[in-house]
């Protein structure tokens, strides 16, 4: 079949599609974002009938070229929808993958050929029953046969060897051009699809039906007919790239790099093509892979020195600088104006990675060739000399730099200022950071932080101070400045000054920002919050150290929160779903490609079912997941997406305070700030950070960190509102610490606060079941029946409570004061021996207490409870007479004590309760004067 060029005498030119390569492929032409990897590049491109057989691909050499054939129909190829969504070029792929895989299976087994077997024996047997006859006459043909060893040789196909079109194509091909240039496109359709038919396997007519859909608007079947054209004649670049611009145009980035890779095949040598390559890396920022195809373009182009330039940038980017070092020293040492600013880039690259005896022996070596080296190759020298320490040498370099050279090259007054601070020369790098202060306004902030740099190591604060507050006042991002600054002004007790360095500007002299902006402002950077809290703190404002350091905070733990990983149960992909349902592409009632069997296993056929009822499962899902987080305020990241799960952008995903968690210092700032929230009665916000905190991985905190905030939230719990959010805190500290009395007054002071006592008794039940020989869970038990009045249940766990704790003071008082209650039973029968055995016990608190003024009273109100007055007057005559020391009132840890006043002094006296009761036993008896005296001594204010 003649190719479409050999063809022009019979069919015209077609200039609507043979547009110039630079209009095609240019850069502005295809600049898009690529969002996948191009594909490879083949071992070779399809073969087209009627070019050399030397100038095969891989694909030629295997045996595969692309064909119509058998039942395949190419109109229906192009023009009708394909039922398994695979795309143009994605099905010219699948043909290829399944006519190898038929291939495959359809090859004979060399093993068989091989083996000893009555089949081969067979065929030997055949072979030598041939008749002599049928011998001799191939001898003798073969003799007859035209020596060639005289002849000369010729290379390539023989002449009359090409198949030649059928004339009645070529004539139908001239008539559809003639329609074309006449506007009758229909006829001109009618007729190509004749020749089509006639010849499916030639391109040219699938090249004018996609110009006519082109003229007529219809983008998708022009595009069909292009990429069949395009793969019947892979070597017409001209193709490739009207391919290339029309996938760009559609947005089909993925067919857009397919014909990429095609046009590529088709004439390595494009550089417009390779460029186009080297721009969709730099998409995808795989930097080395772009490098190397710039390489491969100045290999193409060695004049061009930017191409170098680009290369060997994108190398030291990637990592591999070593290469891109190698590929500077390759170039022709010729001492001309390229090779200067290649020499210029090549001893950067060496002194970035502290090769600086390396980068000034290039340097000198020009220097003796040229006699003379521009400005900026001799103050690298410099530099170099500098870091290797010969420092005189490096001087010697640096005279050279005169005032008038800070407005021609002050890029080369900031490298060798900055060199000679790197080596510790502050003096002399102050010299020349001060000849740039009057020119270089441009940079002016970024100057005056490196001289007040300079000034601090020197020590000298004032100065230091003095230029960092110019260049806080000229950089938009000061947060280092400040920070600094903050630290110098602390180091000269200036408190305040530091503290408005780091505070927010006023309403007043801030701007506004968008929202976008927020999180780029100086002042909501975490490294300045922490250094403002830190301040208040050591100033002892509580208030203002917790307002700064807990937003912040809050905000960390909580993204911290979101963005954990939760482990779930491995799920296939969306791709990996997608490939495995394409072996049922072939079993569609409508594709194109039904005659083809397909090559599947029953296991994966059955794999294919189950991944196509997943994908509408998971694509129904997806739409409704997508409403919702759009309802919520998420960013929906990408619709093909292989996580169908909302999740915020990266931007306001990262926590304000980055790497807070990995810092131990960090966690006890942790927990001061839930001290100081808990001391200024904030419990809520306290409660909030303990249980983000809780909320986080098991490795984010350490065991000690986590108990300790699980104590403070327990230690909160009776002081909120609702005890209910401080149980779980205190239960967890009562299972771990069963015999704490601590705790256990903790969880006492909770059910009081909620009054709801039948809650938690399942609790006290379990508690008391795990840990018989706690006595706490008894004693609560014991004062729930007291508070219920079931003084009898009351008393038998008080018993069971002194059986364990017999030397504790408050079970035997609590023990006593059961029985007596118990004891005005009415229908207890032995009333007496049970308040005996009462007074027992208050006899024994009494002993316990050491004579305490508390214990004689006790005694005293338990004989006037039972009206024996004549041993209560005795024991609140005992109470009178003793003046006992004011006591600590006792407190939980962490938990704020009441202070007492010196008016209030004398609280744990209990002389005024005795003469109270003792004055009512008086004037019961009629001794009204006695009792009145009694009032008048020890009562009356």
């Amino acid at each position: 079949m003649p190719s479409r060029e050999e063809n022009s005498g019979d069919v015209p030119a077609m200039d609507a599609v043979a547009i110039d390569d630079d209009i095609l492929i240019g850069e502005e032409a295809i600049d898009f974002d690529a969002v996948e990897h191009p594909p490879e590049l083949e071992l070779g491109s399809e073969g087209n009938l009627g070019e050399d057989d030397s100038e095969g691909s891989a694909d030629e050499a295997s045996g595969y070229e692309f064909r119509f054939s058998g039942e395949m129909d190419p109109l229906s190829f192009a023009e009708d929808e394909d039922a398994s969504g695979l795309k143009p070029y994605e099905r010219f792929e699948w043909v290829k993958n399944h006519y190898a895989e038929l291939a495959a299976t359809s090859r004979p087994s060399l093993r068989r050929c091989e083996s000893g077997t009555p089949t081969k024996r067979f065929r030997e047997e055949e072979d030598a029953a041939a008749s002599f006859e049928e011998l001799m006459d191939t001898m003798v043909s073969r003799k007859k046969k035209r020596s060639r060893k005289n002849q000369p040789l010729h290379r390539g196909r023989r002449k009359g060897s090409k198949n030649k079109l059928n004339p009645e194509v070529t004539r139908k091909l001239g008539d559809a051009t003639f329609h074309i240039s006449k506007d009758n496109f229909e006829e001109a359709i009618s007729v190509l699809k004749d020749v089509i038919r006639m010849a499916p396997n030639l391109s040219d007519p699938y090249h004018l039906l996609g110009r006519i859909y082109v003229m007529n608007g219809d983008n998708k079947r022009a595009m069909n007919f292009y990429m069949i054209a395009a793969h019947l004649n892979p070597k017409d670049t001209a193709l490739w790239k009207v391919l290339i611009s029309e996938s760009v145009k559609q947005g089909d980035k993925s067919q857009a790099n397919y014909c990429l890779n095609k046009a590529i095949l088709a004439d390595p040598g494009d550089t417009a093509l390779l460029n186009c390559r080297a721009s969709l890396y730099l998409d995808l920022r795989e930097y080395h892979k772009a490098a190397e195809t710039y390489e491969q373009i100045f290999n193409l182009c060695p004049d061009e020195i930017e191409l170098l330039t680009k290369a060997t940038q994108l190398y030291k980017i990637s990592g591999q600088w070593q290469r891109a070092i190698c590929m500077l020293e390759g170039y022709p040492k010729n001492h001309d104006a390229d090779y200067l600013v290649v020499l210029g880039l090549l001893s950067s690259i060496l002194m970035e990675h502290g090769e600086y005896m390396r980068a000034l022996e290039h340097i000198q070596l020009a220097h003796g060739a040229l006699k003379g080296i521009p400005l900026h190759l001799n103050m690298k020298a410099g530099i170099c000399h500098a870091h290797l320490g010969n420092l005189e040498n490096a001087e010697d370099h640096f005279k050279d730099l005169k005032q008038e050279d800070a407005s021609s090259h002050p890029d080369v007054i900031v490298d060798v200022a900055d060199a000679l601070m790197a080596v510790g020369q502050f003096n002399s790098s102050l010299k020349y950071y001060l000849m740039l202060k009057e020119v270089d306004d441009k940079n002016h902030g970024y100057l005056c932080l490196k001289i007040a740099r300079c000034y601090c190591s020197l020590g000298e604060r004032t100065k230091a101070i003095e230029y960092y507050y110019a260049a806080i006042q000229n950089l938009d991002d000061s947060i280092d400045a400040r920070l600094a600054l903050s630290s110098l002004l602390l180091e000269e007790d200036r408190s305040n000054e530091a503290i408005s360095v780091l505070s927010p500007p006023t309403e007043s002299d801030s701007q506004p920002a968008t929202v976008s902006d927020t999180s780029k402002l100086w002042w909501r950077n975490g490294k300045i919050t922490l250094k403002l809290s830190q301040i208040y703190k050591a100033r002892g404002s509580l208030e203002d150290f917790v307002d700064v350091l807990f937003p912040i905070i809050r905000d960390t733990l909580h993204l911290e929160v979101i963005q954990q990983r939760v482990k779930m149960r491995k799920r296939l992909s969306r791709s990996v779903l997608t490939e495995r349902l394409k072996v049922l592409g072939d079993q569609q009632a409508d594709n194109v490609f039904q005659g083809f069997r397909p090559v599947a296993t029953s296991a994966d056929l059955y794999k294919a079912f189950r991944a196509k009822k997943l994908l509408e499962k998971k694509a129904a899902e997806k739409e409704a997941k997508k409403a919702t987080a759009l309802e919520t305020g998420f960013d929906w990241d990408s619709e093909d997406s292989d996580d169908d799960s909302p999740r915020l952008s990266r931007k306001s995903c990262r926590p304000p305070l980055s790497e807070f968690l990995k810092e131990e210092g960090n966690h006890l700032l942790i927990l001061d700030l839930c001290k100081s929230l808990s001391s200024l009665r904030r419990y809520w916000d306290a409660l909030e950070i303990i249980n983000l905190c809780l909320k986080l991985e098991c490795d984010a905190l350490p065991l000690q960190t986590k108990e300790d905030l699980r104590n403070i939230g327990a230690q909160m719990a009776y002081n909120v509102s609702d005890p209910a959010h401080g149980w779980e805190y205190v239960r967890y500290v009562i299972s771990h610490r069963p015999y704490s009395l601590s705790a256990w007054n903790c969880y006492y002071k909770g059910i009081l606060r909620s009054n709801r006592f039948l809650k938690h008794n399942k609790f006290l039940y379990n508690m008391r079941a795990k840990h018989k020989d706690s006595a706490p869970p008894i004693l609560i038990s014991a004062h729930q029946f007291t508070m219920i009045s079931q003084h009898q249940a009351a008393a038998r766990e008080y018993l069971e409570a002194y059986k364990l704790m017999p030397d504790n003071p408050l079970i035997s008082l609590c023990a006593g004061t059961a029985l007596i209650n118990l004891s005005t039973s009415f229908r207890l029968q032995n009333k007496h021996q049970t308040f005996l055995q009462g007074l027992a016990f208050l006899y024994n608190n009494l002993k316990l207490c050491e004579d305490s003024q508390e214990a004689l009273y006790n005694i005293a109100r338990a004989y006037h409870h039972v009206d024996l007055v004549s041993f209560a007057v005795k024991y609140y005559e005992k109470v009178l007479a003793l003046q006992p020391p004011d006591c600590p009132i006792p407190t939980l840890p962490n938990e704020n004590a009441t202070p007492v006043t010196k008016a209030g002094s004398g609280y744990c006296n209990l002389r005024r309760e005795a003469a109270y009761n003792l004055h009512l036993i008086y004037k019961s008896s009629g001794a009204t004067d006695l009792a009145r005296q009694v009032l008048k001594d020890h009562v009356t204010l």
